[in-house]
């Protein structure tokens, strides 16, 4: 895909988008299922994931840590975000890969440390990247990476989330 394809794909949704906002709010949606154990099943659209306890606070390793999957999202939407931008700028990435790290004190999740913050104290998101494009062409990208991550927003200006029981 090149540039002028994705404006062409993407310009109808932005008209629309413009002419009736509302149509642009869609709520997605995320579904788990408690199951035996300490687990929880999440069908993610193209696969089911269970999530457990990760092994720093007891569990076997056999779940998929939701931690992990939140990181996992971030890399997933900075590496779609990220070639989608480069595609219509006009930037050629031969090859490139998206490494997360996310530091967690576990003593906050455990009860251990009232102090001590629960969830990911620091998050590092890192691209390495295969082009020819020039270090102010590469600055661009990594602004409109950013500024079009959804996760990455997300995470940066948490919205309000409220937790409710039905």
């Amino acid at each position: 895909m090149n540039a002028e394809d994705l404006r062409a794909l993407q310009a109808p949704f932005k008209e629309r988008y413009r002419s009736d906002p509302p149509t642009a709010l869609i709520t997605l949606k995320a579904e788990g299922r408690v199951g035996e154990g300490i687990a929880c099943r999440v069908d993610t659209g193209k696969a089911l994931i269970e999530a457990g306890l990760h092994p720093a606070t007891g569990g076997s390793g056999a779940f998929a840590c939701s931690g992990n999957m939140l990181l996992e999202a971030l890399a997933a939407c900075a590496g779609v975000t990220l070639g989608a931008v480069a595609t219509a700028i006009g930037l050629v990435i031969r090859n490139g890969t998206v490494h997360v790290e996310g530091d967690l004190d576990f003593r906050g999740t455990l009860g251990v440390s009232k102090e001590t913050r629960v969830g990911f104290q620091e998050i590092r998101l890192t691209f390495h990247l295969d082009t020819d494009a020039s270090e102010e062409q590469l600055a661009t990208l990594m602004r409109l990476t950013e500024r079009y991550c959804v996760v990455y927003q997300t995470l940066r200006q948490p919205p309000f989330i409220s937790v409710l029981r039905a």
